[in-house]
C-alpha cells in the first residue's frame, strides 16, 4: 500500500482526514485500507507493507547522511524512485499468511487518483510512485507485473447512459507515465453494457474479456463472487503466467456468507457513541467487527450513530431537538458501544452513555477510551468522587482514575504510544470475557494508547464492585474490566476490532451482539465460540 503523504505513518492524523488509524501486530499505525486487506485475505501485515512518501524521504535522507550516496547529487530520480522500488521488493519477501517464505503474488495499491495528477496540482506528490512503478514493471520483466486500473464509469440518471470518458482519460494519463493496464476494473451502479465494454476496449487498448464490472451489490461479500463470474482471476493469472500453478478459487464460504447476509431480518440495534460519527470510516474496523458478530449470530445489524457531545447538558440548551434525538437513539438501542478516541470533546457525553448502560442493565462494550470513561463514571457515581477524571482531560484532578503511562512521551506524538500486540492474562477464569475467549489463560490483542487505569485506585474500585479480570504480565496494567452484577458490562484497554475476521468474529463483539439480542446465555453454553482462542492468540 503506497500513500503519497509526507507523514511517516497515519498515527498522528485525525480520523476525519483519512478515516480510522489501523494498528498492525507489530505496532504499525497505517491506513485503514490495510485493515481491509487483512480482513479479506485473513493475513497479518507489517508496518513495512505501508509505504508513505515520509518513510521513503526519511530513508533516503538517512542514507545521504551516512554517506551512502557520497559524491552524488541526491534527487527524486533516481534515488527516491529507486528507494520505492527497493522497498516494494523487500516488503514482498515478508511472509504474511503464517507460512514460510514469501507470497506467490504481491499486491501493490497505488494510493491517490491518477486523474488528479493533471487536474489537481495538489496531488503531484503521487508522481514518484507512478514513475517507480513504471520502472518497476521493466525491472521485473514481462509475466511478473500485472496492472489493474480501477476506474469510475458514471451513469447519467436522466438517460441511463454509461460514460467512458473518465476511464479513457485516466488510461491516457497512465500510458503517458509508462504504465499500461492489463485489466480495467470499472466501478458503476450497474453492470457494464456490451457496447460500453467495446468502447472501453477500443479506446483504452484493453481486451474486452479483461474489462470487469464492479457494480453495486447488496453486500460486500458478493464482490469476490462477482469477480470470479467475470473470470477476473483467469485474466490476472494469464498476465502473470501462473495458469498452470494456481487452482480454481474456493469461494463456497463467501457464497454462503453473502446469502446469509442478504436473508437476515431479525435486527439488533447498537448505539455507537463517539466523537467522529460524522465520518463512518473513522470507526470502520469497529463497524466491521459488529457486522462479523451479527452475521455469526444471524442478526441484521443496525448501527445508530450517536455524536457523544449531543448527549451532554450543553447540547440540551443549544440544540434541544438534537439532544433529544441523540438520547432517543441511545435509549432505543439494544446495546451501547463506546469506541476509542483522543481529546476531551464529547467525553462527558460518553460518560453519560456509560452511566445509562450501567444503571439500566443495557449491554455495554467500552474500547480503549471507552473503558477509561466507564471507570471515570463508576468512580464519580459509585465511589462519589465527583472530580474523578483522566489526567488527559484534567491534569490537576485530585482523583486521577486514568493516568499517562510512564514510558510514553507527552511531547512527541508519533509512534510513542503503547502499540501493537500485547498479552493479557485472565485473573478470573470464569468471567464472561474468559468464557467468550474459550476459557483461555491469556490472549494477545492489539493496543494503541498513551493513558491507562491508575493502578493506585484499583483496590478502591474493585472494593466497590468493579472487577479487573484481565491484566498484563506484571499484574499492574489493567486490560479488561467487568461488572459482575450487570448482564454484560465489559471494558477493554486493547482494540479487539482489529483482529475480527469474516467467519471468525471478535469474542467480545460476539458477546455484545449476543447480549443485545438476549442470547448471551445460550452462546456461553455452546461451543460455537471455541475457535476464538486461535483468533486472539
Amino acid at each position: 500500500m503506497t500513500d503519497p503523504y509526507l507523514n511517516v505513518d497515519a498515527g498522528t492524523m485525525s480520523p476525519f482526514e483519512h478515516g480510522e488509524v489501523y494498528v498492525l501486530e507489530d505496532g504499525g499505525e497505517v491506513n485503514l485500507d490495510l485493515g481491509n486487506y487483512e480482513r479479506f485475505l485473513n493475513i497479518k501485515l507489517t508496518r513495512d507493507n505501508n509505504i508513505t512518501t515520509g518513510k521513503i524521504i526519511q530513508s533516503v535522507i538517512d542514507k545521504e547522511r551516512r554517506g551512502d550516496y557520497l559524491g552524488k547529487t541526491v534527487q527524486t530520480v533516481p534515488q527516491v524512485v529507486d528507494a520505492i522500488q527497493d522497498w516494494i521488493e523487500q516488503a514482498a519477501m515478508i511472509p504474511v499468511d503464517g507460512k514460510e517464505g514469501p507470497a506467490d503474488v504481491c499486491v501493490i495499491e497505488l494510493g491517490g487518483t491518477i486523474g488528479e495528477l493533471i487536474a489537481n496540482s495538489g496531488d503531484f506528490e503521487s508522481m514518484p510512485f507512478c514513475e517507480a512503478l513504471g520502472q518497476f514493471s521493466y525491472r521485473v520483466g514481462p509475466g511478473n507485473f500485472c496492472l489493474v486500473h480501477v476506474s469510475l464509469v458514471p451513469v447519467l440518471n436522466v438517460v441511463g447512459e454509461q460514460k467512458t470518458k473518465p476511464t479513457q482519460h485516466s488510461v491516457k494519463i497512465l500510458r503517458g507515465l509508462g504504465l499500461t493496464p492489463n485489466l480495467l476494473a470499472c466501478r458503476s451502479t450497474k453492470p457494464l453494457d456490451e457496447m460500453t465494454k467495446e468502447k472501453l476496449s477500443q479506446f483504452c487498448h484493453v481486451h474486452a474479456e479483461n474489462i470487469v464490472t464492479i457494480h453495486d451489490v447488496t453486500n460486500i461479500w458478493h464482490i469476490p463472487l462477482l469477480l470470479k463470474d467475470q473470470k477476473a482471476h483467469e485474466a490476472i493469472l494469464k498476465a502473470l503466467q501462473l495458469q498452470g500453478v494456481a487452482g480454481e478459487p474456493v469461494l463456497e464460504e463467501w457464497v454462503s456468507r453473502a446469502k446469509i447476509c442478504d436473508e437476515l431480518h431479525i435486527q439488533v440495534r447498537i448505539a455507537m457513541v463517539g466523537k467522529y460519527t460524522g465520518l463512518a470510516d473513522s470507526y470502520l474496523s469497529v463497524h466491521k467487527a459488529l457486522l462479523h458478530a451479527s452475521i455469526s449470530l444471524n442478526r441484521k445489524l443496525v448501527v445508530d450513530w450517536v455524536t457523544a457531545s449531543d448527549l451532554e447538558d450543553a447540547a440540551a440548551k443549544e440544540s434541544p431537538e438534537v439532544h433529544k434525538s441523540a438520547w432517543n437513539l441511545l435509549k432505543g438501542a439494544g446495546g451501547v458501544l463506546v469506541p476509542g478516541g483522543f481529546g476531551d470533546v464529547g467525553v462527558q457525553g460518553k460518560i453519560l452513555a456509560a452511566k445509562y448502560a450501567r444503571e439500566n442493565n443495557v449491554p455495554f462494550l467500552g474500547i480503549c477510551l471507552g473503558m477509561q470513561i466507564s471507570v471515570i463514571e463508576f468512580a464519580r457515581s459509585v465511589l462519589k468522587l465527583r472530580d474523578a477524571n483522566s489526567t488527559e482531560f484534567d491534569p490537576e484532578t485530585k482523583n486521577p482514575c486514568v493516568i499517562c503511562m510512564p514510558e510514553c512521551s507527552r511531547t512527541h506524538m508519533g509512534g510513542t504510544m503503547r502499540l501493537g500486540s500485547r498479552r493479557t492474562y485472565f485473573r478470573v477464569s470464569d468471567c464472561i470475557s474468559a468464557q467468550l475467549y474459550g476459557k483461555a489463560d491469556y490472549i494477545d490483542e492489539r493496543h494503541r494508547h498513551r493513558y491507562e487505569i491508575n493502578p493506585d485506585m484499583i483496590k478502591e474500585l474493585e472494593g466497590a464492585g468493579l472487577v479487573f479480570v484481565g491484566r498484563d504480565e506484571t499484574g499492574e496494567r489493567m486490560e479488561i474490566l467487568e461488572l459482575p452484577v450487570h448482564p454484560y458490562f465489559v471494558g477493554v484497554q486493547f482494540h479487539p476490532e482489529f483482529k475480527s475476521r469474516p467467519g471468525q468474529p471478535s469474542a467480545l463483539f460476539l458477546g455484545l451482539i449476543a447480549a443485545s439480542s438476549g442470547v448471551l446465555g445460550d452462546l456461553l453454553k455452546t461451543s460455537r465460540h471455541s475457535n476464538l482462542k486461535d483468533t486472539s492468540s
